[in-house]
């Protein structure tokens, strides 16, 4: 690693260390609903059409933002509605107004299938602020993974590249069937107006631990990342790689930040059934409480130990890591319930011969 990159691990670890002591809330995630009108291979939530989990009703969640707002600043903190697909939800307008009164910013992540030119003056009305639409492939690659939606999502990034003054980019999850296909999508997405593409891979949860046809093999990651780079140094459209841990040499050159978890420094989560737990990527069981039994800012202040202070993460593969110190055991969505490690992105580049950290 350069000196470049050496300094601003060193810098992202000193940042790590003020969060876990002052955790100033940025980001919360609303499970708005486990349905979906999609059945993705990948669905790390297992969501389905009708789900036997209730959507949590606007009046259970409005509390929790108003209790929010004595430990934060709303203008500073994303409130991001989430689901299963948020836009079956037939009050989505009445919560987005609802969030946007109270002065939070309000986001969204969808497929896209539902998104109407109607629909999307609504939601901005509403006050929506940003959406992330989920785009996985050119058509074949796409619908083999999500169903037949790719006319849906496009449409929906149609509508998107007309709508001014607003953020939002496109989510690709990556897996054995379209990696090959990602310089073409590239091209596509360059060619429809998209300017800003994140890039996910899968990890093994819900329904994705079933299929062994979305995760990568250690030179097929290798491979992405190297696309990633490339991509980013194109300037063509701004590609990052998302949260999915240390990567080694590749800090600061895939994504727009050097890597850290989030979860509980500055990322939470309400979910469906009222667990106040991590970023929405979490989901195996590290709730630290229960709306409909515990204050949110007390949980938030008070609790959040297991990811605030991770020296606990420090045994098997982690025991004697020379990347420890910036890589604190990787993202929460990659733990099991009992703490053990479901996958590790710097030991995948590493068994691939990537560069790794020789000397702290």
């Amino acid at each position: 690693m350069n000196t470049r990159q050496l300094l601003a691990l060193e810098t992202t670890r000193r940042e790590r260390l003020w969060l876990e002591k002052h955790h100033p809330l940025r980001q919360l995630f609303w499970e708005f609903t486990l349905r979906c009108n999609l059945s993705c291979r990948h669905c790390g939530s297992d969501c389905r059409k009708q789900s036997s989990t209730t959507d949590m009703p606007l009046s259970d969640f409005l509390p929790v933002l108003d209790d929010v707002a004595t430990i934060a600043n709303p203008n500073r903190v994303l409130v991001n509605t989430v689901g299963g697909e948020p836009l079956v939800r037939g009050d989505i307008l009445e919560c987005g107004k609802a969030i946007s009164s109270r002065g939070f910013m309000w986001g969204l992540v969808t497929n896209g299938v539902l998104l109407t030119e109607p629909l999307m003056q609504d939601l901005l009305s509403a006050g929506l602020r940003t959406m992330a639409v989920s785009l996985d492939g050119l058509e074949p690659e796409h619908n083999w993974l999500r169903g037949n939606s790719y006319a849906g999502a496009m449409n929906a990034i149609g509508l998107l590249t007309r709508t001014r003054n607003f953020t939002w980019d496109v989510i690709t999850c990556v897996n054995k069937r379209n990696l090959g296909t990602l310089p073409q999508l590239k091209q596509h997405l360059v060619e429809s107006g998209v300017k800003k593409w994140r890039i996910f891979s899968i990890f093994p949860q819900g329904r994705a631990k079933l299929n062994e046809e979305l995760f990568l093999s250690p030179e097929q990651y290798l491979r992405l990342m190297d696309f990633i780079a490339s991509t980013r140094s194109e300037g063509k459209i701004a590609l990052s790689y998302s949260c999915e841990g240390f990567l080694g040499h590749y800090e600061g050159v895939v994504r727009d930040d050097i890597y850290r978890c989030d979860a509980g420094l500055m990322t939470a989560s309400v979910l469906a059934n009222g667990d106040i737990s991590g970023c929405m990527s979490i989901r195996s069981h590290y709730a630290q409480g229960n709306i409909y039994r515990d204050r949110f800012s007390d949980v938030w202040q008070n609790r959040f130990e297991q990811m605030r202070d991770r020296r606990w993460m420090k045994q098997g593969e982690c025991r004697d890591c020379l990347a420890w110190d910036w890589c604190v055991g990787g993202p929460m969505h990659l733990r099991g319930d009992r703490g053990e490690m479901l996958h590790c992105n710097y030991l995948t580049l590493k068994e691939a011969g990537s560069n790794v950290i020789s000397k702290k």
